[in-house]
């Protein structure tokens, strides 16, 4: 069976830079550790004035074409993820395609287009979606480019400000990838909750520590049905396991739990038994409540270990090296996280091909889902191509106040008009209003 999977990817961050140690925590009067330990976050990218979803999605996809060599006849389909889009009818696949046809002589008007939304696990579901059609054969030999992108804005004050982002992901998904074969199996955990949302607004309103706990259950729930389909699963399986990151202190949170799962009743927990006991079973307690105690023990007692920290450290904490500069992008999440891995790995020359991720991603709302992904042998060529490292370097430092203002300018009720804090070139932007009230673009030399 001919492999499916993504061929190559691209990130695309926004121009502008939140400092959280040194310019977003003095301005709240908080201690600057609160956001880069608690949190563990460092930074926040933002979208300059004449910077969107589509502008950042559209640039993205673009650099991705060109250095791949591939042209709109290449493509069959363009689905774009987000929950940050403006308008309840057309989609934004629509704008990335119409910008792209500025620059290409040929059009995407064989192309499939559309939009995925379910919260920060769309992305993953429209990789799904492009999947899911190759597999089908009905291509007809032609890719898909999906593409996660998100300005993901809370109110001002909020307790999500800090974790704010804004970036897209483009991603290129044919037959024979360079980079990764995504698996058959796959495992859900879905419930109705109402930890965050939008009903009818821009900003969220969100249940934080509700969050936190449907986040945990409904990636236990998928990791269970993962086991289901594709048998056990053991830390020693996979190289890297991406998480969707809305901050990286959560990943702490998931990634511990996740690690007593896959060590239960395996030569691990005999291991780490010799220093902290072995795992709580249920018929061990005669109440529920004296059973989670004692796994919360146990789990902190887990964590403290050397096998853990050395487990964490080698295969959780360079999945959130990029997300730490960038805060959250929704939809672009998880895939950045995986970016992050493959990177950390080019740049430590680490022999990655045949080893496998495990990529967990996760929608409020909520749906937790889990596959694996196989490792491709052009994935050092492909990783090389990035160019995130310049991107984030290249930002411009907002101050507090110019923060201010930008927020404003992205900000869907608020009358702002603000100069532009960088200079556009060889990328497509936001270019005012049509007469429907659309939004209109153009590419700059």
């Amino acid at each position: 069976m001919t492999a499916v999977g993504i061929d190559a990817i691209e990130i695309r961050t926004g121009k502008l830079k939140l400092d959280l140690g040194e310019t977003f925590a003095p301005a709240q009067d908080e201690d600057p550790e609160k956001y880069t330990k608690g949190l563990g976050l460092h930074a926040s990218s933002f979208p300059d004035v004449y910077e969107d979803i589509v502008t950042m999605g559209a640039n993205a996809a673009h650099r991705l074409m060109e250095r791949k060599g591939i042209t709109p006849a290449d493509i069959g389909r363009i689905d774009v993820a987000t929950e940050s889009a403006f308008d309840n009818s057309k989609p934004v696949s629509t704008y990335v395609a119409g910008c792209l046809e500025q620059v290409y002589d040929e059009n995407f008007h064989h192309a499939n287009k559309g939009e995925r939304k379910f919260a920060c696990i769309a992305g993953t579901q429209s990789l799904d979606d492009a999947y899911n059609w190759i597999r089908a054969g009905r291509n007809r030999g032609k890719s898909a480019i999906v593409i996660a992108t998100d300005t993901a804005l809370y109110a001002r004050d909020d307790p999500g400000e800090a974790t704010q982002g804004a970036g897209a992901v483009a991603m290129l998904v044919s037959e024979d990838p360079s980079l990764v074969e995504l698996s058959a199996e796959q495992g859900f955990g879905s419930a109705d909750e109402t930890d965050f949302l939008k009903p009818n607004q821009q900003f969220p309103s969100v249940d934080g520590k509700r969050s936190m706990k449907v986040y945990l259950a409904r990636m236990r729930e998928a990791l269970e049905d993962f086991e289901a389909a594709a048998g056990d699963t053991h830390p020693d399986d996979y190289a890297f396991i991406p998480f969707h990151t809305p901050f990286p202190g959560m990943v702490r949170k998931a990634a511990a739990l996740g690690y007593r799962h896959v060590i239960r009743d395996t030569d691990v927990e005999l291991d780490v038994a010799e220093e902290i006991g072995r795992q709580p079973r249920p018929e061990e307690f005669k109440t529920q409540e004296q059973f989670f105690e004692a796994v919360t023990e146990y789990t902190d007692a887990l964590t403290e270990t050397e096998l853990y920290q050395s487990w964490y450290n080698d295969c959780i904490e360079p999945t959130l090296d990029i997300a730490r500069e960038v805060g959250n992008w929704y939809t672009g999440s998880v895939h950045v996280a995986r970016a992050s891995a493959l990177r950390h790995a080019l740049e430590n020359d680490v022999d990655l091909e045949g080893q496998r991720l495990l990529v967990a991603s996760y929608g409020s709302g909520a749906q937790a889902e889990i596959h694996a992904e196989t490792i491709m042998d052009g994935w050092e060529a492909e990783i090389q191509q990035l160019n995130v490292e310049d991107q984030l370097a290249e930002r411009h430092d907002v101050s507090y106040a110019e923060y201010e203002q930008i927020h404003d300018v992205h900000n869907h009720d608020a009358e702002s008009d603000v100069e532009e804090l960088t200079t556009p070139s060889e990328e497509f932007v936001f270019d005012g209003w049509g007469r429907m009230g659309e939004r209109k673009y153009r590419y700059v030399r």
